[in-house]
């Protein structure tokens, strides 16, 4: 299995750097930008709930890796689910590697060994390793105790589920990213109307941008309503 190279931007969204992180905790940026620019050998594992930012910091370590010079490579976890060998294989030489999701191969025990041994290989070899999960190694429900051993030893950072606040400072920061006037109404509007999925706002959030430049419009209620109505 080969690993394209693609321009940073795109394998790496921009919206998704350290620098934009919103509620992480005292220290925890400082020891993902040391463990992606080789300023610490430290491993990291991130450790939180659904749409608390864990995907988030995994790709943007690999972009501050690759912005400090490094080869770095990004896996879901959960697209290489029963052929994890394989997909591990291609990952080799690089210097920073984010392994995003161990839940989904927690229990089958052919993907653990492989990342057993993907994993003594990478210390061997000096490679910076980061895991995100949503429990704890010993909760996670792995059969290999090994793994679970080598997998505890990683530094932790715990990560907690932004509550409205901090679900409307992310829509305010990209908002702004992109160039978007998105006033406090139009925030609270969505996230009492429309879910409090983060995953599901941001990807909201790109759609509203293509539509107000269609329609040259800016985002308001009355614009939220007319666009949400019609899908």
């Amino acid at each position: 299995m080969s690993v394209p190279q693609l321009p940073l931007a795109l394998r790496y969204p921009p919206d998704q750097r350290l620098e934009s992180f919103i509620g992480a905790p005292d220290g925890a940026l400082a020891q993902l930008r040391a463990a992606a620019t080789g300023g610490s050998r430290d491993w990291v594992y991130l450790v939180g709930p659904a749409g608390s930012g864990k995907t988030h910091l995994a790709l943007a370590v690999c972009a501050a890796a690759e912005q400090a010079g490094r080869g770095s490579a990004y896996l879901p976890l959960q697209a290489a689910a029963g052929r994890l060998g394989d997909a591990l294989e291609a990952l080799e030489g690089r210097d920073v590697v984010a392994l995003d999701g161990l839940d989904a191969i927690a229990g089958q025990r052919g993907d653990e060994v492989a990342l057993f041994d993907f994993h003594n290989r990478a210390r061997a070899a000096g490679v910076t390793l980061l895991y995100t999960a949503s429990a704890a190694p010993a909760a996670l429900g792995l059969v290999l105790p090994d793994l679970r051993s080598r997998l505890s030893q990683c530094g932790r950072i715990m990560l907690d589920a932004l509550d409205d606040d901090g679900r409307g400072a992310v829509l305010r920061e990209r908002a702004i990213r992109r160039g978007l006037a998105l006033d406090q109404a139009a925030i609270d509007w969505l996230l009492t109307r429309t879910g409090r999925d983060l995953g599901g706002l941001v990807v909201l959030l790109d759609r509203l941008d293509r539509e107000s430049l269609a329609a040259k419009r800016r985002i308001t209620v009355p614009f939220l309503r007319k666009v949400l109505d019609a899908s």
